[in-house]
């Protein structure tokens, strides 16, 4: 009886874990990362300005109250997903020590994790990364299905910090 009822804990225990890492969130925008405002205040009457999209042409994602951002890109020709941490301009790379962060999808109803593995950039320091990548068709596709929504959380200078992965138009932005 004891592995039944383990069995049945470790599901409830991912649902858990996932719908609590969604809760997390401490991003004040309602709109998609693909519509995300030029200039917001992030309620402390700050108001700063940065791009709609990362220096990659991606898709941003505020982290946190914009103290940070990430930048989602695929790459259809070689199957790729990469994800950048920038600065609270958008505009220069974060590095972290962590040799892997995780996207937390929901896709069709459904929680999924993507491990993107650590690809330093030049400029990056030793034993730290600013970018993250997975080769994998289907973390595409999911990234591309309607209704696909997330999280990324991820720990940058000992702080946690969240933000909402959405489905973007593909046909929106370049590669």
């Amino acid at each position: 009886m004891k592995c039944r009822f383990t069995g049945c804990l470790q599901p409830l225990a991912f649902c858990a874990a996932f719908a609590f890492a969604g809760c997390n969130a401490t991003s004040t925008s309602s709109t998609s990362p693909q519509t995300h405002a030029a200039d917001h205040d992030h309620g402390s009457g700050d108001v700063h300005e940065h791009a709609a999209e990362g220096p990659h042409h991606g898709q941003l994602i505020e982290l946190g109250q914009g103290e940070f951002h990430a930048e989602l890109t695929h790459d259809d020709a070689t199957k790729t997903v990469t994800l950048y941490l920038l600065d609270k301009d958008a505009k220069q790379p974060v590095t972290i020590a962590d040799p892997e962060i995780t996207l937390n999808l929901v896709v069709a109803g459904k929680p999924t994790q993507v491990k993107l593995v650590a690809s330093p950039q030049e400029g990056d320091a030793a034993g730290q990364s600013s970018r993250f990548s997975i080769a994998d068709q289907s973390v595409i596709e999911a990234l591309d299905a309607p209704g696909t929504t997330g999280r990324l959380n991820v720990t940058i200078s000992g702080q946690a910090y969240s933000g909402a992965v959405e489905h973007h138009e593909h046909g929106a932005h370049e590669h």
